[in-house]
This record gives structure tokens, sequence and C-alpha cells, in this order.
């Protein structure tokens, strides 16, 4: 761990996403990617447990006290990415066929690459989600 108590044991990081609906937003994420919901709070922000990692979905809003000149907003053009979350997984063909089952709408197919089989897939707010499957490197004989 850190110097002077930063990092400490017990810290663990959660992850803002900024959505226009946070039931729509908890749903998908707990239907479609099988998040576990931890809390919820007035409509405004749901808290999840999601690939060992916390997820905050909040709906946007102006500053605050302590943010005073910084608005919450969702993504505005879906076409520019600022933010993008990587799901490893170990057989992206196969996790691309559950997900889209479930409901979810993919860029393309799974395409294959010399390292790794990936595909783009988003939320209801457009926040871009990638499967990714790491391939093991060609050896040579």
């Amino acid at each position: 761990m850190g110097g002077n108590g930063f990092p400490a044991e017990g810290m663990e990081l959660t992850h803002i996403l900024v959505v226009e609906d946070a039931g729509r937003a908890r749903d998908f994420y707990r239907d479609v990617l099988g998040a576990e919901l931890y809390r919820e709070y007035g409509g405004t922000s749901v808290v999840l447990r999601l690939f060992g990692t916390w997820l905050l979905l909040v709906t946007g809003g102006g500053p605050t006290p302590d943010k005073p000149e910084v608005t919450f907003a969702p993504p505005g053009d879906p076409r520019t990415v600022g933010h993008a979350m990587t799901i490893r997984v170990p057989d992206c063909r196969a996790a691309h066929e559950t997900l889209r089952e479930r409901g979810a709408t993919f860029l393309t197919p799974p395409v294959e690459y010399q390292w790794e089989v990936r595909c783009f897939f988003r939320d209801p707010d457009g926040h871009l989600l990638e499967l990714s499957q790491a391939r093991a490197p060609a050896t040579g004989t």
C-alpha cells in the first residue's frame, strides 16, 4: 500500500455513470449484465455491484457545494466517446450471444484481432461497453 495511508487497506473504487433515467439504467445493468442491486436513493441514484467493483448510476445535476463548477450530464453524442468500460470475458462470442438475447444492442458482431476478440455495445444512455477476449500469442516453431 502507499505511503501516508493512501491507498490503504479496505479502500474500493466506485465508478460513476451519469444517466437520464436511474430506473431504466438499473434495469439494464441488472437484467442484461447481471449486476447486483445494493441500494437506491430517491429515484436519482442506484448503487450496483458488478464484476467485483461498485457502479453508481446517478441522474444529471448542476453544481453542488462540494463541486461548485461541475455539472453531471449523460453522454451527449454517442459517436464521440470520452469514457468506456471493458469487460474481459473468457469467450467473447458466447458472451455476445447471451447479452444479445438479454436485449443488448451491439455495434457489430465480435471482431477478431491478433491479440483479442472484441465487440462493443451501449447502455440505454449511450455509454460504450466492450466485451474483450484475450487471445494467446502465436508461437513459432
